[in-house]
């Protein structure tokens, strides 16, 4: 059983700093911000804020709306324990704090890659899309690996889990929904508070077309294997 416990939290703390490093990355690319913080990102634009702590103040606005969900689901379901519920939903809080912190870590030591020379690899377009690529498939291995250990969820995955269990659609399919609903509002912030459109590119486009397809395929072909060596240990 402790041993069952310890492979949980290594699973899931492996997941989380894969999210970190996806999301910073998405961003540090130049070809567009990650849905799941396109609306934070407007923010820390206009008023010059580190993402993290920009992303900060969204996650509390998702844990809020987690925690109306999960009480109108105890009211559908009384076998639904809505104390111990709602006390995972205030945990996410100081994570969110600690994860933010992480995101500001990699924004620190992954150098802006369109603003590197074209001698660089990385500085290249072809260069910027392959790490796209691979922030596009960490944010969604992430962020499946540290959702299906169900301890404290990210802030950004929490939401969306919430809104599949309370809607009983597959989690892949909720995260490309709220990915999208998430780009039209930094849209609208865009336009409104910073005069036109922030952090909005390919970048954007694919991660969510992408993510949510990579939460789905690690579901489908992993989340049984890892089950079974954690209920095997």
């Amino acid at each position: 059983m402790r041993r069952n416990y310890i492979l949980r939290i290594l699973i899931y703390l492996s997941g989380l700093i894969i999210l970190a490093l996806g999301i910073t990355l998405n961003v540090k690319t130049g070809l567009g911000v990650s849905p799941i913080i396109s609306v934070a990102h407007v923010f820390a634009v206009i008023l010059s804020l580190p993402i993290g702590d920009a992303t900060f103040g969204l996650y509390t606005a998702f844990v809020i709306a987690e925690m109306i969900i999960h009480l109108r689901l105890y009211k559908k379901n009384n076998l639904l324990s809505v104390k111990s519920i709602l006390i995972k939903d205030i945990l996410q809080l100081p994570f969110s704090l600690v994860f933010t912190q992480i995101m500001n870590v990699f924004e620190s030591i992954i150098p802006q890659l369109d603003q590197l020379p074209d001698s660089v690899f990385f500085g290249t377009f072809g260069g910027r899309i392959l790490a796209l690529s691979f922030a596009i498939a960490a944010t969604g291995i992430g962020a499946a690996a540290s959702l299906d250990m169900r301890i404290v969820p990210n802030p950004g995955d929490g939401i969306v889990q919430a809104i599949s269990d309370l809607s009983g659609k597959e989690t892949g399919i909720v995260k490309n929904i709220f990915d999208g609903c998430n780009v039209m509002l930094s849209i609208v912030f865009g336009l409104l508070f910073a005069g036109g459109i922030v952090g909005i590119g390919i970048g954007t486009i694919l991660a969510f077309l992408g993510v949510g397809r990579f939460v789905s395929l690690f579901n489908r072909f992993c989340f049984p294997l890892v089950k079974s060596v954690v209920s095997n240990s």
